[in-house]
C-alpha cells in the first residue's frame, strides 16, 4: 500500500517502533537499490527490487496495526519512503530502460521521454499528498486514483517482462512512454480502485476467495513477469471500468421490482 497506516479513534503514539519502521527501511532500501541497479544497466534486478519494496510496504502498516505500534513518525516515514520507492525509482528505472533511447529519434523525442518519466514522478508525489490530506474523508473500501505501489508494480513488471523477452525497437519505446504517462495520470485521477482493506485475517471470506489466492500465487510462480504485468494492467483498468459502471447506474437507476413494467 502506498498510503500511511490507517488512523483510528485512539491518538497516535509519539514513539518510534522498531519492527514496522524496519520494514519501511527495507522498502526504502529496495527503492534505492533499484535506482542504482538501473544506472548500472541491470534492469531485471532493479524491477524485482521495486516489487519487493511493494511487498514490504504492504506489510509495515499491517504489522503496526497488529502489534499496536502505529505512530505519527511511522506514518510520515512510510509516506517519504513511498515517494522514493514508488514515485522516483520507477520513473528512473523506466527512463534508463527505454525512454532514454527515444533521443535516438531526435531532440523532441528525447524531451518527451524524460517528460513522461517526470509526469509519473510528480504524479506519485501528488497522489501521496492528496491521500495524506484526505485520509479522514475517503471511503476505506476504495482508493481515489491508482495507488502508487500498484502503478510501480505495473511499470516494473513491464520492465521485467521486456528485459526477459528482449523487447527493443520503436514498439518497446512506445509502450514505455504510454505506460509511464498513463500510470501517472491514473494516480492523480478520481477513478475508484478497490482497496481490499475489508479483507481481515479474523473476518469471514468466501470460499471462492480462499481458492483464488493460492491460484494466483501458482500462476505468478509459473511466469512471474507475465502474470504480474497482466494483473497490473487489469487492476489499472478496473478503476475506469468501475467509474463507468457507477456512472451508468446513476444515469439509469434500476426500478424497484414492483414498479418495473410488465409485458403484454
Amino acid at each position: 500500500m502506498d498510503e500511511p497506516s490507517e488512523t483510528t479513534a485512539r491518538p497516535r503514539r509519539r514513539g518510534i517502533y522498531l519492527l514496522p519502521n524496519l520494514l519501511t527501511t527495507g522498502s526504502l532500501f529496495a527503492g534505492f537499490y533499484g535506482i542504482i541497479a538501473s544506472i548500472d544497466g541491470r534492469y531485471e534486478p532493479a524491477a524485482i527490487a521495486i516489487i519487493i519494496a511493494g511487498v514490504l510496504d504492504g506489510l509495515d502498516g499491517r504489522l503496526a496495526r497488529l502489534t499496536g505500534t502505529e505512530s505519527a513518525f511511522g506514518t510520515q516515514y512510510d509516506s517519504l519512503s513511498d515517494m522514493v520507492s514508488f514515485g522516483l525509482a520507477p520513473a528512473v528505472i523506466v527512463y534508463q530502460w527505454g525512454l532514454i533511447r527515444m533521443a535516438e529519434y531526435g531532440w523532441l523525442w528525447a524531451k518527451l521521454g524524460w517528460l513522461a518519466a517526470f509526469v509519473y514522478a510528480v504524479a506519485g508525489a501528488l497522489r501521496l499528498a492528496r491521500f495524506n490530506v484526505r485520509v479522514h474523508s475517503t471511503d476505506r473500501r476504495f482508493f481515489e486514483g491508482l495507488p502508487s505501489p500498484s502503478a510501480a508494480g505495473l511499470m516494473m513488471s513491464m520492465v521485467w517482462l521486456g528485459t526477459r523477452l528482449g523487447w527493443t525497437g520503436v514498439g518497446a519505446l512506445v509502450l514505455a512512454f504510454v505506460v509511464s504517462f498513463t500510470a501517472g495520470l491514473l494516480m492523480v485521477s478520481q477513478f475508484p480502485y478497490y482497496s481490499f482493506k475489508q479483507v481481515h485475517a479474523r473476518g469471514r471470506i468466501s470460499f471462492a476467495y480462499v481458492i483464488s489466492v493460492p491460484l494466483v500465487f501458482v500462476l505468478i510462480a509459473l511466469d512471474p513477469p507475465s502474470v504480474l504485468f497482466s494483473i497490473g494492467v487489469i487492476y489499472a483498468l478496473s478503476g475506469p471500468v468501475l467509474w463507468l459502471w457507477r456512472l451508468q447506474r446513476r444515469r439509469h437507476p434500476r426500478l424497484p421490482r414492483q414498479e418495473r413494467p410488465t409485458g403484454g
